[in-house]
């Protein structure tokens, strides 16, 4: 006889909110290199997705830390299935010949035409990163009996967001000419240092809201005899 899977109240929103995040980073973020001069740093170039993908992370720590990591797992594949499809309309979009008297066609290159290399960069280097966030900070719950919260969100993003920043640029941008390759690891380092900064500065954040859920949820899971196959969606 099977076991009736649980209902939750929250699940869905917060799926619907890691999508939605992820979707916007992938259309807005990731083709441009913001610069800004700090203050005894002087010039720092990073990618723009920084300011998204720490918030996904958020979101990614939630569902696993909360729901536990099969759940998860299926809205990962769902925010890959999402970008995937958002590119490719984006593709088409941009390739839809226009009309003779719209004089707006080269800025909407611009704005949504990302060359496949880069979306195909982007998804690739957020399906490895958000599984071995999930992976981690699943892990790291067992084995410190659900204390430290803080050990878990912080670490876990430590190895996601170094994965993540290690595939995208240079699978996106080496010996593409959009950046000069000298510049990438610079670029790699200040973007895993901005992402896990945000993190450490969401960290209140992200308490507030596993509290609210695990209340709200009756549930506060442990991975003990998890399948973590990333491939399989089963809960």
């Amino acid at each position: 006889m099977t076991t009736p899977q649980r209902s939750y109240r929250y699940y869905e929103f917060v799926m619907a909110a890691f999508v939605t995040v992820l979707v916007c980073s992938n259309l807005i973020g990731p083709a441009k290199i913001a610069q800004l001069d700090l203050p005894l740093l002087g010039p720092v170039s990073f990618g723009a997705a920084v300011l998204f993908f720490p918030i996904s992370y958020v979101f990614g720590d939630v569902l696993t830390e909360v729901y536990g990591y099969a759940r998860a797992r299926r809205v990962i594949w769902a925010g890959f299935a999402g970008l995937g499809f958002a590119s490719l309309m984006a593709a088409v979009v941009v390739a839809l010949p226009p009309a003779p008297f719209w004089e707006h066609q080269r800025a909407y290159e611009i704005a949504f035409g990302t060359a496949w290399r880069v979306a195909a960069a982007s998804m690739f280097a957020y399906f490895c990163g958000e599984f071995v966030n999930s992976y981690v900070l699943a892990k790291m719950k067992v084995m410190t009996g659900g204390r430290w919260l803080w050990t878990r969100t912080i670490g876990s993003t430590i190895f996601g967001e170094a994965v993540d920043s290690m595939l995208f640029y240079p699978l996106a941008f080496w010996g593409s000419g959009m950046i000069p390759n000298e510049q990438l690891p610079k670029i790699m380092l200040v973007q895993f240092i901005a992402k896990v900064a945000v993190e450490i500065v969401f960290t209140p954040l992200t308490y507030k809201l596993v509290a609210i859920l695990k209340r709200a949820e009756h549930e506060d899971y442990f991975d003990r005899r998890t399948n973590f196959n990333p491939f399989a969606l089963k809960v």
